[in-house]
């Protein structure tokens, strides 16, 4: 009886440590950075220009495909310092080990359209 309420007590143990392993892992500078790194290559933004505190990274989605593997949708915005605002949609894999699990999809915003009558084009919402 003692032996098998052992067993117990350390499954219960082991379940925290089992469930921060199951977490979707937060890995927004990687493809911040790969996005960044394509923009400068396609010659859409200068990376001294950019304005490393006014960039914002969103993870839109994270979707377990795999045993410690996830789908990420990321939503990036870059700012710099002429006024201009480069908008990036990124997909990539990633896992708790390994930010870069594959390579990165990045998709340019080129313009917000939204679906409310009561919100302007730009993506900033009314109060």
């Amino acid at each position: 009886m003692r032996a098998a309420l052992k067993v117990v007590v350390a499954a219960i143990l082991a379940m925290p440590a089992t469930a921060a392993l199951a977490k979707s892992p937060d890995c927004a500078s990687w493809p911040t950075n790969m996005a960044l790194t394509h923009l400068k290559n396609a010659g859409l933004i200068d990376i001294p220009s950019v304005i490393e505190a006014q960039t914002k990274a969103v993870r839109l989605a994270s979707e377990k495909i795999g045993k410690d593997l996830y789908q990420q949708v990321y939503d990036i915005t870059f700012h710099t310092k002429d006024g201009k605002k480069i908008e990036v949609i990124t997909k990539n894999q990633a896992s708790s080990e390994e930010c870069s699990m594959s390579g990165v999809d990045i998709y340019v915003v080129s313009k917000k359209i939204d679906g409310s009558a009561g919100q302007p084009s730009d993506g900033t919402t009314k109060k």
